[in-house]
């Protein structure tokens, strides 16, 4: 027995011109809903990779303008900063290596 095609809404067997057209429709969306998730997902890797170089910055103005207590505060808070940006950047780029993989 032969399975329906996807387009078949209704369940007849055949596929109407208004069920092919909803069918690639929905495929469309369904493409630029996935190139919007991967740009986004791009966008924020290079601002965390941003962060992550501009960081040590940060804590470097804050010594150079004597703001002791917000270098110590910001000195205390990188491991924690370096660690979480990390998780993201290999999150990212552990998931484009697997779906190249699975193609």
């Amino acid at each position: 027995m032969s399975e329906a095609h996807p387009a078949d809404t209704n369940g007849d067997g055949k596929v109407s011109e208004t069920e092919e057209e909803m069918f690639l429709e929905f495929k469309r969306k369904e493409l630029e809903d996935a190139d919007a998730m991967r740009d986004a997902q791009r966008k924020m890797t290079w601002f965390a990779l941003g962060g992550l170089l501009l960081y040590p910055g940060a804590v470097v103005m804050a010594s150079l303008f004597g703001l002791d207590e917000a270098q110590k505060t910001l000195g205390s808070m990188a491991p924690t900063y370096f660690v979480a940006v990390a998780g993201i950047v290999a999150a990212f780029f552990g998931s484009q290596a697997y779906s190249s993989n699975k193609k």
